[in-house]
């Protein structure tokens, strides 16, 4: 994810330009033919829009990357619709779990389809929701159901194997990479290691058949450097995995890093997990996804090891996993009596940012070992519309947690061992599907989700999902549906709906109210809490045109003073207020050029405070050049009191890549991103892109620190297809 675009200031007059580019979301509209083809790139955007809480205050900075990877991979090898699972559809975030069950039983009942025409036909599915699912399915034709070549066949026939080498950098210099100062006699800290961002990654992958792929990347700052006493081979991170799937009763068998889900996430979840959004029903149920190979970068949340699923029968499904990896433990320190009886090790925290740029970051890189094991036992009725489970999971670290001693912290997981075991399961009855988890951690700690999602007729969807995590319940690789990062300290009650009035029409919305028992890091009281909303109005006339308006509040206590809880005995608490607005239109008047316009504000104001504002406007002109150049471009503007109305918008990047800057002070920017197709086997993509800080001296702090207003950064990547 891109790194934030910082600045402070005091209020000045808001955008000229808004009024403009506000028109032009009241530009014209074409009709299109309506036909039923593969759109290459149409919906995906604006469906990352839906998914992504971009104005998401406390949630909006939490990494996507993984969910991301997850949905380009469908968009780049789209799902077979007659053999793809409830949990694989699941995993597309678009169908609710009453569309999924209603397209199995229009499977079993009518055999298997012949043309994504028939979707029309199927129960529940509407134009809107057909259009958004095109990206990341097809339909093969009859005889291309099944490959029935031998597997070496498959490994070598090259359609899914890929090779792509990236290069991202900040053009301008950081104070980290400036020659180092002295301060009370010592150096200052500075970057070890080169500006340069670099990836690699080379996978092959056949659907429902195997995946074998391994990822490099060296994050800027960090170094390039061969140290085996040190665990680092070249770049900063590499992973590696190979899973195979449907081997007769052996579902999936993975080796190297993967990922695991079961039930709602309460105790494992891969990262294939949508907070609050526009998308108000499909995303609260947590799809039963399995074992996943790991093929993102970021450096904590995958597990190292091997893990497979057996069919024993009966409907019965039988996965276990193991893991052992190095982890980044900060503080660790040795317990000892003397300097020749070492007692112990521990450490404040384990580091989940990935960066080993600085002395002191080499200092906790991998220095804790993490062993984690567990095993799910899921049994499907023959209907499939009812499944339950039991997960258990066991983890150790080779040294002992020892949090802060701060109030907050009183629950917190201490010590070296922890364990969870839950049940999870998902019903569908008629028109409704019931799901939920229930959790224990060692502690004694409960941990419960559950919910329901249901047709109420052909043109209402609702969701209503309860949650109530105990202040001690404990899970480290927990990711459940929640206001909270993790599932801890937090009750609520979610109501979702979504309705098709009339056609071309859809309106979302969802009420969310929660309390957090016991105080938090940000709240110096028990019992602090607060609510949140989002409506939404979204017009398709056709599937060339797309028009919505949003609105969404957030009321939360928060501290009136930046001291930590624990700092200041008497710290004030007062209600902080959050609105966001998004106008957002999308046009393709021409197979070469799509149009798309963005405006959105933002106000925030604590307790008695002043209430403070924010706004930017973004205007996209994608241009189809021929059948391999393509050019995504943007001009924004943004304006904003200060960093609390820091504005999110999500920005088109190379494949794989995700970027959704936070804009504030007062500014503009611009991208770029060109691809360029050399061949059936090469494609080049570049991207530039440059803020404008007009109100600023310096963008950025601390090392990050750039002299001037200006920071530009420029991407490149090489993609090679065998196939």
């Amino acid at each position: 994810m891109s790194a934030p675009v910082t600045g402070t200031r005091r209020p000045t007059k808001r955008l000229a330009g808004s009024v403009l580019l506000l028109l032009l979301l009241l530009g014209s509209f074409g009709a299109g033919a309506q036909q039923y083809r593969r759109p290459q790139n149409l919906d995906f955007d604006l469906l990352i829009q839906e998914l992504f809480a971009q104005q998401g205050g406390d949630d909006a900075s939490a990494s996507y990357e993984d969910l991301y990877e997850n949905l380009s991979q469908y968009f780049q090898s789209p799902l077979n619709l007659n053999t793809a699972t409830p949990e694989e559809l699941g995993s597309l975030f678009i169908l609710t779990p009453n569309q999924i069950a209603s397209l199995q039983r229009h499977l079993r009942q009518h055999g298997a389809l012949l043309s994504l025409y028939e979707l029309q036909a199927v129960p529940g599915f509407d134009l809107p929701t057909v259009y958004k699912l095109l990206p990341f399915v097809t339909v093969p034709e009859t005889g291309l159901q099944t490959d029935r070549r031998k597997f070496f066949a498959r490994l070598t026939d090259g359609d899914n194997t890929a090779l792509i080498v990236r290069v991202s950098r900040t053009l301008e210099g950081k104070k980290g990479y400036t020659a180092p100062t002295l301060y009370q006699g010592r150096p200052s800290s500075r970057y070890l290691g080169s500006p340069e961002q670099m990836y690699a990654r080379f996978r092959t992958t056949h659907f429902h058949d195997y995946s074998f792929g391994i990822t490099a990347e060296k994050d800027a700052g960090e170094q390039l450097r061969w140290n085996p006493d040190n665990r680092q081979y070249g770049p900063d991170f590499l992973s590696a995995h190979a899973v195979l799937y449907e081997r007769g009763r052996l579902k999936t068998v993975a080796v190297g890093d993967y990922q695991v889900q079961f039930g709602q996430g309460l105790l494992l979840s891969a990262g294939f997990a949508v907070g609050k959004g526009a998308e108000t029903v499909a995303t609260v149920r947590r799809p039963n996804s399995g074992i996943r190979p790991y093929t993102s970068v970021l450096e904590t949340i995958y597990l190292r090891g091997a893990a497979a699923t057996v069919r024993v029968g009966g409907g019965v499904e039988v996965s276990a996993f193991g893991s052992r990896k190095r982890v980044d433990g900060s503080g660790l320190v040795v317990d000892s009596l003397d300097s020749d009886q070492i007692i112990g090790e521990s450490f404040s925290a384990l580091s989940l940012t990935g960066f080993h740029r600085t002395t002191s970051e080499l200092a906790r890189r991998r220095n804790v070992t993490e062993t984690l094991g567990g095993a799910d036992v899921t049994w499907t009725a023959p209907s499939r519309t009812l499944q339950v489970g039991l997960t258990g999971v066991a983890t150790n670290y080779s040294a002992a947690i020892q949090r802060r001693d701060l109030p907050y912290n009183r629950f917190a997981f201490r010590g070296t061992d922890n364990t969870g075991l839950g049940a999870h399961y998902s019903w569908t009855v008629g028109s409704a599907t019931v799901f939920g988890e229930s959790a224990r951690s060692k502690s004694g700690g409960w941990g419960h989700v559950h919910g329901v999602v249901a047709s109420l007729s052909a043109t209402v969807d609702a969701a209503v999902i309860v949650r109530d995590y105990a202040r001690d319940f404990q899970s480290f690789y927990g990711n459940a549906f929640g206001e909270g990062t993790f599932p801890v300290n937090e009750r609520g009650v979610y109501m979702g709906i979504k309705i098709r009035p009339i056609a071309k029409w859809e309106l979302s919305a969802y009420y969310d109210r929660f309390r957090f028992p016991w105080l938090r890091s940000t709240v110096a009281t028990i019992n602090s809490g607060g609510d949140e909303w989002l409506a939404r109005v979204l017009y398709r006339p056709d599937k060339l045109t797309t028009m919505y308006a949003q609105f969404r509040v957030e009321r939360k206590d928060r501290n009136l003073s930046a001291s930590a809880v624990g700092a200041d005995p008497v710290q004030q608490v007062g209600l902080g207020t959050r609105q966001n607005m998004v106008v957002y239109a999308a046009f393709k008047p021409s197979a070469k050029l799509e149009l798309r316009s963005r405006v959105q504000g933002s106000s925030y104001r604590l307790g008695a405070g002043g209430r403070t504002t924010g706004i930017a406007v973004a205007q996209d002109l994608n241009f189809a050049i021929s059948r391999r150049v393509a050019l995504d471009t943007r001009f924004a503007l943004f304006d904003t009191d200060n960093f609390d109305n820091r504005q999110y918008l999500y920005e088109s990047d190379v494949l794989y890549a995700f970027s959704i800057p936070a804009l504030s002070g007062r500014g503009s920017r611009v991208y770029g991103v060109l691809r360029y197709a050399i061949n059936r086997h090469l494609d080049v993509w570049l991207r530039a892109a440059r803020t404008l800080q007009r109100d600023e001296t310096t963008i950025g702090s601390g090392l990050e620190e750039i002299q001037g207003p200006r920071r530009t950064d420029v991407r490149v990547q090489v993609r090679w297809r065998a196939g």
